[in-house]
């Protein structure tokens, strides 16, 4: 395995971990009972995914 014949300075590892964050979901509202709802997700609230029933839960039942 080849290995670094020189230390790397501390702007070149930062320079590389710039995209490393931690970042919080983005949140949308159900268009059918008003809960937080990931993009591109089912609604764990209701089951409906961009207005149509996509499973059935325990409000739905």
């Amino acid at each position: 395995m080849p290995n670094p014949k020189r230390r790397h300075s501390s702007t070149r590892r930062d320079k590389r971990r710039t995209h490393d964050k931690a970042v919080e979901p983005q949140l949308m509202e159900c268009k059918n009972c008003g809960a937080a709802v990931i993009y591109h997700r089912i609604c764990p609230e209701c089951g409906y995914y961009r207005g149509q029933l996509a499973i059935e839960s325990k409000k739905n039942a």
